[in-house]
């Protein structure tokens, strides 16, 4: 996941905390599916608006979000916000 999003947004900051165990016996979590909380920030979210920057988040995660990603919390930012 880091590298994907390192790649596709060069950040100045990327935090990515796995709460998997906080939702054990939880639907996705039986399926080996994480849930994750993200904050970024990126010179690529400047004009953004928050959904474009989901969209874009998913985007380059790619394959992950359906194989390996349940549930995952974004904190998207541009820098200087």
């Amino acid at each position: 996941m880091r590298a994907l999003l390192e790649q596709a947004f060069a950040p100045e900051r990327l935090e990515i905390r796995d709460d998997s165990h906080r939702h054990a016996g939880h639907a996705g979590a039986r399926d080996g599916h994480g849930h994750f909380t993200l904050e970024i920030r990126s010179a690529a979210f400047a004009g953004m608006a928050p959904l474009a920057r989901h969209r874009a988040v998913y985007a380059a995660l790619g394959a992950m979000m359906q194989d390996d990603i349940h549930a995952l919390a974004i904190r998207a930012s541009a820098p200087n916000e």
